[in-house]
């Protein structure tokens, strides 16, 4: 029996003319959770001394997190239709504020660790959440427009997330990364509670125990493995963890196909039915691969290489960032007016061509061209990233919404974990092969950073090649104003 918490919405009365109210809401709580995926970028070698801990280590506090979200943004589409939209937001950053509180306090590296997976575990549910309601609420004629606005706060908070971790750096000690951002989540959760409305409404199968299992395993531990590839004596062979990892994402399939003939599937596969929206998901992997790694080698070279101090690597690539998200409502209007593939297409090409010069990095490469390569990735990918993404989700029927969201959202935490650990595992590998050799350390590690941005040109690549197959206009898309109003809930 569905529980009758609806917010009709009528689109020319005001998701035509300005964003719906609630998303302002949403979209707050969800900047300030998604700048702790990347705050601790430009920490990792601050928190290397401070534990005492290998590169291969730290980088664990920035894989974690992807991978908690990986795990457990696939429950999110059963979530959002089992609990309130109000219920939901409190829930999430009520977690994400304990989170952010233990790992302030944390006195050891095993409990950072910990609150940053708490952490994760709170920012899972934010993005399907804020996804899931845009698209029941916003007219498919404007969603390009309201897609881009929230992809400013989305795109930005990232890219801040160095910056702002490198001038708290200078300010302090590694604590104020976390103590800085608890009284904002803080006053963000009071005041969504108060204000926020609830839209659509709840009900939904019970929660199937074992697709969550099957997720933690197969996600899980295929990025583990990943991640042990070079390692100097890995517990177990990556081979075997690699492959056992496979078997579980593909167990989860299986029984997510079983589910969906009775009780309903934890991650309803049926997305995947729509060719517009599997090659969104494609797209959007590959690049948030190809992001994901580019963000995390550059604090590492230009720290580690360049010998430039934490606040300088975080302002470097601040530009970029802000460039990238500066550019979503412009891009989301373009969309709009023009279709997707005047954006998509140049935008993948020009985040190519910037790859393919990072993989000449060399000892004595100008700063200015190290900062135009940096600022034209973010900026291609913010041409692809809003348009995709509005694509995709258009594509799948209204009853999907949650779920094609939360698919989106696994898939692209999956790739950024993945990205991060095939870039720090190439980057260790070359480097220790050609300190082996003989190579002068500085010499090796450039050579290191040269192969590792190497990959992320590869998967480029790919990112055009998807980027040309990709529609211009959603499927059924219509560009004329219906003239009754359309009643607009969530399922």
């Amino acid at each position: 029996m569905r529980n009758s918490t609806v917010e009709t919405y009528a689109p020319p009365a005001a998701a035509l003319t300005r964003t719906p109210r609630v998303l302002h809401w949403l979209v707050a709580a969800t900047f300030i959770v998604i700048l702790n995926e990347t705050i601790l970028v430009n920490a990792l070698p601050t928190l290397m001394e401070a534990f005492a801990i290998t590169e291969r280590t730290a980088q664990w506090l920035s894989t974690a997190f992807m991978l908690t979200m990986a795990v457990v943004i696939p429950t999110t589409g059963w979530f959002l239709q089992r609990v309130t939209t109000r219920a939901a937001f409190g829930a999430s950053m009520s977690v994400f504020c304990l989170g952010t509180l233990v790992a302030a306090a944390a006195p050891t590296f095993g409990i950072l660790l910990a609150g940053r997976i708490i952490q994760a575990v709170g920012t899972a549910v934010m993005l399907p959440l804020l996804m899931t309601t845009l698209m029941t609420l916003v007219d498919e004629r404007h969603r390009g427009r309201v897609m881009g606005n929230v992809m400013l706060a989305i795109s930005v908070a990232p890219a801040m997330g160095p910056a702002v971790s490198g001038l708290l750096l200078e300010l302090g000690s590694w604590r104020l990364v976390f103590i800085a951002v608890l009284p904002f989540a803080v006053a963000i959760t009071g005041v969504g509670l108060r204000f926020l409305t609830n839209v659509g409404e709840t009900g939904g199968a019970p929660l199937d125990v074992l697709s969550v299992v099957l997720a933690a395993l197969g996600f899980g531990v295929l990025v583990y493995g990943l991640s042990e590839i070079g390692a100097p004596a890995p517990i177990v062979s990556p081979v075997f963890t690699i492959a056992l990892g496979a078997f579980g994402v593909a167990a989860f399939v299986l029984r997510q196909r079983w589910l969906q003939r009775g009780k309903g599937p934890l991650l309803d596969l049926r997305t995947l039915r729509h060719r517009t929206y599997a090659l969104a998901l494609v797209l959007m992997a590959v690049g948030f691969m190809a992001m994901m790694g580019a963000m995390v080698l550059f604090p590492l070279y230009l720290q580690n290489v360049r010998d430039l101090s934490a606040l300088q690597a975080g302002m470097l690539m601040m530009p970029g960032g802000l460039a990238m998200g500066l550019l979503g409502p412009t891009v989301g209007k373009c969309f709009d007016r023009y279709g997707g593939r005047l954006l998509v297409i140049p935008g993948a090409i020009g985040v190519l061509g910037a790859l393919i010069i990072l993989t000449r990095v060399s000892l004595i490469m100008p700063m200015w061209v190290l900062l135009a390569a940096h600022i034209v990735v973010m900026v291609g990918l913010a041409c692809v990233f809003t348009p995709v993404f509005t694509l995709g989700l258009s594509a799948v029927p209204r009853e999907l919404y949650s779920h094609g969201s939360s698919l989106l959202a696994t898939l692209q935490q999956v790739a950024a974990a993945m990205g991060t650990a095939i870039v720090i595992t190439v980057l260790a590998a070359r480097s220790a092969t050609l300190t082996d050799s003989g190579m002068d350390a500085h010499d090796a590690a450039v050579g290191g950073y040269q192969w590792a941005f190497g990959v992320g040109a590869v998967l480029g690549v790919l990112v055009v090649v998807v980027a040309v197959l990709m529609p211009n206009r959603p499927d059924g898309y219509h560009s004329e104003p219906s003239d009754t109003p359309r009643s607009q809930s969530a399922h």
